[in-house]
């Protein structure tokens, strides 16, 4: 592990599922670099590893949607993030999940909020991709949950 990373891993982060629908496919990545950037007008930016096959989806199509994950949802977050995981609509089966109206995009149910969002900037940062996007909407807010975290390494409750 380099000094980098582990520095950067004493800073805690929400933890996330963004996807996105490419044709008949569906496809989902735990991120812990997604930030509001603008109320207005409404944007937000998410950090993607170049050499993953979203970001390459991302590059072709502009409209996703990001899970903000709850405490009770680590499993979720391991899901999305295992090497070589399967189409995105197998990692939701037999968990509350609906299509945005805006993106197609699966959203997962029961975190502590979601929103739809479309690109309007890609920006090339080293090994990894930032996507600024406009909010298209806000599929719901759940303030009376725990957010889930991720911390030197692990996903942790804010009450842990």
């Amino acid at each position: 592990m380099s000094e980098l990373t582990e520095a950067m891993a004493q800073l805690a982060a929400g933890v996330a599922v963004v996807t996105a629908r490419d044709g008949r496919d569906d496809l989902g990545v735990t991120v812990s670099a997604l930030m509001s950037v603008s109320l207005e007008p409404p944007l937000v930016l998410v950090s993607l590893a170049s050499g993953g096959y979203l970001n390459e989806v991302l590059l072709r199509q502009d409209r996703w949607a990001a899970s903000l994950l709850s405490a009770d949802q680590a499993a979720i977050a391991s899901r999305f993030a295992t090497a070589g995981r399967p189409s995105a609509r197998l990692l939701v089966a037999g968990i509350p999940h609906h299509r945005g109206p805006h993106t197609d995009a699966l959203v997962v149910e029961d975190g502590v909020a979601a929103l739809e969002a479309e690109t309007t900037k890609v920006i090339p940062a080293g090994d990894h991709t930032l996507f600024l996007a406009t909010v298209l909407a806000v599929c719901y807010v759940n303030p009376a949950l725990n957010p889930l975290i991720r911390l030197r390494g692990r996903y942790r409750s804010t009450g842990s």
